[in-house]
């Protein structure tokens, strides 16, 4: 049966198992939208395309399949591109459809063409350094190939963002409803690369030898589902485990074993211990970034052996040389070396003297320069033992007091790292699963998205913005004050009065000043079923210790 491109488009989306697309409608996509009126997908029209792209990122992170953001041409598409970046840089499988001016008006100056003819913005060229694969759909004829390499993509082990991109002309055009039948819809499977020897049983005997193997599990360890297994492990041969920003909650942070979090900002236990006493570092999933390598600091590997367990080829010894690299899905070897330790009923480590261990401190946020916040953190995670997300465009404060539990999930905005973030991604992660969920970001990051809350106000979506005060670009301003001489510019601003702000968009206002505040607030306010905007108050002059040399 002959159907439109427009109706295809949206039958493919549904085969892939897209719940939500996040966007803006326009002239040139409305054929699209106007056949997802009948589509069991469910449209969420944003403020702002940015925030589609950071909404559908947040939902692919909750949900750990494809999400989906739909915009018009031109403007429509440029207004992507820092939260498909984003999502380039975490490898979130996000499938973008923009319209485009019709094809036979390309190089004629066509309102809001991106074709790249004649002048016009080139569309193509914008998006190939942030997409996995991008086309422009001027013919039916190939139409097929397009959405197979697409749904290869998006269904792949390291997926990224597609990008396709349909002429208002194409979408009206007829094609054989048959067309999805030749289409691989199947997850692809991760299996291990070939090796002339048994990586997990090398494995266990450089454990085995080892006096003080620790792990260092990061997102790729959540992301393969491991994190019972890396628990378990843990737990039978009382290995310590440190994890990366991204990897919070992998193993409970409140666990004896637990470091807690490796990185620059943090309280640096994790960085101690492994200076300190470490003779083995077990990479699982976790790259060497600047974060956790405490910018590359060579004490932390230095006279160490190490391993590296990673389902992505490309992660592998890029910034260490590594003794043991094995390329695999990670859940799939700790199973199996969890049956080696089983074989060999190898001895567990006499740790005892790791609990608790704090070692010298490393500058971080450091406790008594911010009570307020480490109390915020505390009754957080006392309040919300299981079954909460946390969206953080801030990082250091929770990298330093927020103890992750198993049953929660943290998100860390650790892509590009760009401001506007965390509100739009809490949204898009809330349609995905309805549990608590906590926006965190500075005041200057929220006047960047700030506009998306009146989209979780539209949906009825429960989310707590959780805006922390200092009336500055706090990082900016601490590195103003460090490293040139305190010559504060374009730092400091004046923010508006965020309770008549709430009140203007018709949520909850609740201002935090003291201990006392965060205990009403957690003892008052609905922070489960109701959209709340949390200010609390900070220092400017109060700044986080470490230095980032720049």
């Amino acid at each position: 049966m002959k159907i439109a491109v427009s109706e295809l488009i949206v039958r493919f989306m549904e085969r892939l198992g897209i719940a939500h697309i996040f966007g803006m409608p326009g002239a040139h996509i409305l054929p699209v939208y106007d056949c997802l009126y009948d589509s069991k997908i469910k449209s969420v029209l944003v403020k702002h395309e940015q925030g589609a792209a950071f909404m559908a990122s947040g939902h692919a992170r909750v949900s750990g399949g494809i999400a989906a953001c739909i915009t018009t041409a031109g403007p429509g598409a440029t207004n992507l591109v820092t939260g498909i970046a984003s999502a380039y840089a975490d490898r979130q499988p996000i499938l973008i459809i923009t319209g485009e001016t019709p094809t036979y008006i390309f190089g004629k100056g066509g309102l809001q063409e991106s074709s790249g003819e004649g002048g016009a913005i080139d569309q193509t060229a914008l998006f190939k350094g942030i997409t996995r694969y991008h086309r422009v759909v001027e013919r039916t004829d190939y139409l097929a190939q397009v959405l197979n390499q697409a749904a290869r993509i998006l269904l792949s082990a390291n997926a990224g963002p597609v990008l396709l991109s349909f002429p208002y002309n194409i979408q009206k055009e007829l094609v054989e409803d048959s067309l999805l039948d030749g289409i691989n819809f199947a997850p692809a499977r991760l299996s291990k690369s070939p090796a002339p020897l048994d990586e997990s049983a090398e494995l266990a005997r450089m454990i085995a030898a080892a006096r003080h193997p620790v792990i260092v599990a990061g997102y790729g360890a959540l992301r393969s589902g491991a994190q019972q297994v890396v628990a378990e492990l843990s737990d039978r041969l009382g290995l310590p485990v440190a994890t990366s920003l991204k990897g919070k909650g992998v193993i409970g942070e409140d666990n004896e074993l637990s470091l807690g979090c490796l990185g620059v900002t943090s309280n640096g236990r994790a960085y101690r211990y492994i200076v300190d006493h470490a003779d083995l570092v077990i990479f699982l999933g976790a790259g060497f970034n600047e974060r956790t390598s405490h910018m590359w600091d060579a004490k932390l590997l230095a006279g160490k052996q190490v391993a590296q367990v990673d389902n992505d080829p490309a992660q592998l010894e890029k910034v260490f040389r590594a003794d043991l690299a094995i390329h695999a899905d990670i859940r799939a070897v700790l199973d199996d070396l969890l049956a080696h330790v089983d074989e060999t009923g190898a001895a567990r480590k006499t740790l005892g003297w790791c609990a608790g261990y704090a070692g010298p401190a490393v500058a971080g946020a450091g406790e008594q320069q911010f009570p307020l916040i480490e109390h915020f953190f505390a009754r957080l995670a006392a309040n919300f033992a299981t079954d909460m997300q946390i969206f953080d465009d801030n990082i250091i404060f929770a990298q330093h007091f927020l103890k992750v539990a198993p049953g929660n999930r943290y998100y860390p905005n650790s892509g590009i790292s760009s401001l506007g973030h965390a509100i739009p991604a809490a949204i898009g992660g809330r349609f995905a699963c309805s549990v608590p969920t906590f926006a965190i970001l500075g005041d200057g990051g929220f006047q960047m998205c700030c506009m998306e809350l009146m989209t979780a106000v539209n949906y009825a979506i429960p989310v707590n913005a959780v805006v922390l005060n200092n009336a500055s670009m706090g990082l900016i301003r601490k590195n103003q004050q460090q490293l040139y001489g305190g010559r504060f510019i374009d730092c400091d601003f004046v923010n508006p009065d965020y309770q008549m702000l709430a009140r203007a968009f018709g949520i909850n206002y609740w201002r935090v000043a003291s201990a006392a505040d965060v205990d009403a607030l957690f003892a008052r306010a609905d922070l489960a079923d109701s959209i709340n905007l949390i200010e609390i108050m900070l220092d400017k002059h109060v700044f986080p210790g470490y230095l980032s040399g720049r």
